[in-house]
């Protein structure tokens, strides 16, 4: 793609899933990756496969829900290269403590819905604030953030990761109304169902079958799929994409 190689870009969530993949990819791309997450094992088991193919990319523990950490990520890579070039925030509270008690309106928590916030967008909102003002420095960049089809689809469950995640795509409108006149382009990638590690290992062959019976493809998607598109929208071929959420769902969803 062009316009990676050399390029400064931070993965706020990159220890597995999509977000391993796609720090795997801008690697295989040229670009110069760091991998923050809060499992800082993962982090470094993905710096560790990227290095041993030759790419460039180092590893640092932060957390979404931690402004001061999320700030030493942004700094890590202004720090370790001169400059910053583009952010993908991917990370999400997907915990059995958390996401599995997100259940419907009559049996709501209110702590659970201050926790997928403060997460899921707050966490994405202090990554963007933090990064601006170095994208800025640097001419311009991209901002890439994880949505989901939980946004569009009107799930019986789940009621604030939908919500939350309705809320990043206002956001990424946000980000780029406000900046793209400077240089910055924001835009999101809402992923339908996607066999991660996490979910092969998790998830019955008739969820599955559901998943497969309720999109318009031959298959379930793959973390490779959404880092293909992140790549894409972080890179300077996406030059004229701003203010867009892109459904990567294998036709799971449809809609303006």
């Amino acid at each position: 793609m062009r316009g990676l190689p050399g390029k400064s870009i931070v993965i706020a969530g990159g220890a597995s899933g999509i977000g391993a993949a796609t720090a795997v990819r801008l690697a295989e791309e040229g670009a110069r990756v760091v991998v923050g997450d809060i499992n800082l094992d993962g982090a470094r088991a993905t710096v560790e496969s990227i290095t041993a193919s030759g790419g460039d990319a180092v590893a640092v523990e932060f957390d979404l829900a931690d402004e001061t950490s999320i700030e030493r990520l942004i700094r890590s890579a202004v720090d370790r290269t001169g400059r910053l070039d583009g952010v993908f925030n991917v990370g999400a509270d997907l915990t059995p403590a958390t996401l599995g008690n997100d259940v419907a309106l009559d049996g709501m928590d209110a702590a659970i819905w201050r926790r997928t916030f403060e997460v899921n967008l707050i966490g994405f909102a202090r990554s963007c604030r933090l990064a601006i003002p170095h994208l800025l420095a640097a001419g311009g960049g991209a901002i890439v953030n994880t949505s989901s089809a939980a946004a569009f689809v009107g799930e019986a469950v789940r009621p604030a990761y939908a919500a939350s995640k309705a809320g990043v795509n206002a956001l990424t409108r946000h980000v780029a109304s406000r900046w793209g006149k400077e240089g910055i382009r924001c835009n999101g990638v809402s992923p339908g169902m996607v066999l991660s590690e996490t979910a092969l290992a998790t998830m019955s062959e008739e969820f599955r079958a559901a998943g497969l019976a309720g999109n318009r493809s031959t298959r379930l998607g793959r973390p490779a799929d959404l880092a293909a598109a992140a790549a894409f929208l972080l890179s300077d071929d996406a030059e004229w994409v701003n203010g867009q959420t892109w459904s990567i769902d294998g036709g799971g969803s449809l809609h303006d």
